[in-house]
């Protein structure tokens, strides 16, 4: 049986990412040894609360020198998806979300069970400065499709601009490929019939460490083990009672922000990259 890990409490290590001897194909087939060994999430809880999740859902994540991998189990008794052009607004519709934060930068990553991809790229707009390492043609607002972001939705007066976050507007490239990308989707039911209930989908992925040399500073890519990174496990889903769409859609997470948003890195769950191979554990 593989082994959970139990909530995490307010700073603590939410989960450790143990490595793996050889690399990972990603197929989104989580029976493979590697994810079979590591520890598998408590159930994702509410963003707000820190309860349970309506449905179930896991997350794992590994690493080498190579990549971060992570996986998703998603239980969901009618699977539903429908965008499948890339970058289509995923978060409308059910989906499972990764971020990574990275300082002055935080990634966004989701998917939904057709595998259709939808990333972005932040930067804190107090980082991008004249003569920064922003500034430069890979990061010019004016040639890429970037726009001010303020955060999740708000309508308050006093916020509508600068959102809720002490740092204010991010800058959202909204252009951005994470360089060599791999992600893979399997359902264990049928996509979109409503006939016969379902078990849900599972999600893979693999992240390579050499996408992220253009935007680090002096945070070591591959970590070090011991090395301490706030990222975001998620996941939103779409529920329809009495013929009307919830609103906001139900978002259950791996670390509770007591707040309905997720762009608050500072609020990332700590993830610890452990030097032990998870097959010796």
């Amino acid at each position: 049986m593989n082994p959970t890990i139990t909530p995490p409490q307010p700073d603590a290590i939410a989960y450790t990412c143990f490595r793996v001897s050889q690399p990972i194909a990603i197929d989104g087939d989580l029976t493979k040894p590697a994810w079979q060994h590591a520890p598998r999430s408590h159930r994702l809880v509410d963003m707000v609360s820190g309860a349970p999740g309506l449905y179930d859902t896991r997350i794992a994540c590994l690493w080498d020198d190579a990549a971060l991998y992570a996986a998703f189990w998603v239980e969901e008794p009618y699977i539903t998806a429908q965008l499948t052009e890339r970058d289509s607004t995923i978060f409308q519709e059910n989906d499972i979300e990764l971020f990574i934060d990275g300082g002055d930068w935080y990634y966004e990553l989701e998917v939904n069970a057709l595998g259709t991809i939808y990333e972005i790229l932040y930067v804190w707009r107090d980082a991008y400065t004249r003569g920064s390492r922003w500034d430069v043609p890979e990061f010019d607002v004016h040639a890429r499709e970037a726009y001010t972001f303020g955060g999740d939705y708000d309508r308050q007066a006093a916020t509508f601009w600068r959102g809720t976050h002490p740092r204010g507007v991010r800058w959202a490239f909204t252009d951005w490929d994470y360089p060599g990308l791999e992600v893979a989707v399997q359902a264990d039911g049928v996509v979109n019939d409503d006939t016969t209930p379902d078990r849900g989908w599972t999600v893979e992925m693999a992240l390579p460490w050499a996408g992220l040399t253009s935007l680090v500073d002096d945070r070591p890519v591959p970590p070090n083990p011991g090395d301490i990174w706030r990222l975001f496990f998620g996941r939103f889903q779409k529920l329809m009672v009495a013929g009307q769409e919830v609103q906001p859609h139900p978002a259950w997470v791996l670390t509770p922000h007591g707040i309905y948003d997720t762009h608050q890195p500072q609020l990332f769950s700590r993830v610890q990259f452990a030097g032990e191979d998870v097959a010796e554990r």
